[in-house]
């Protein structure tokens, strides 16, 4: 199973996770008008480097963790796929929203 990214990245979107990506599967995009970032299922190869990468916490390990997170991921894999990449946040920028703690 790959990685997700849940909705705990909307709006704060740091994208330190895909500058650790060996395999380019994390793509920027907006998604209700907020930045948003996903992991494409088809392309993730499952190594975990992404995970404690994100300040926020929102990438899991397993679909069965946040099945809406996971169904999301899918259906925007292809709008997000070409994508130019993400310049990442400081990790040290405190979240955007509240309910995101570090």
């Amino acid at each position: 199973m790959p990685y997700i990214i849940t909705k705990k990245c909307l709006g704060e979107r740091y994208g330190t996770c895909a500058s650790v990506c060996p395999v380019d599967c994390i793509k920027p995009g907006n998604y209700n008008g907020e930045p948003f970032m996903i992991i494409d299922p088809d392309v993730c190869i499952e190594c975990g480097l992404c995970a404690p990468e994100c300040p926020v916490s929102a990438i899991v390990d397993h679909e069965n963790v946040d099945p809406e997170a996971a169904k999301l991921n899918r259906e925007l894999a292809a709008a997000f796929k070409n994508n130019p990449p993400v310049t990442p946040r400081g990790v040290n920028e405190p979240p955007r929203k509240p309910g995101n703690k570090k």
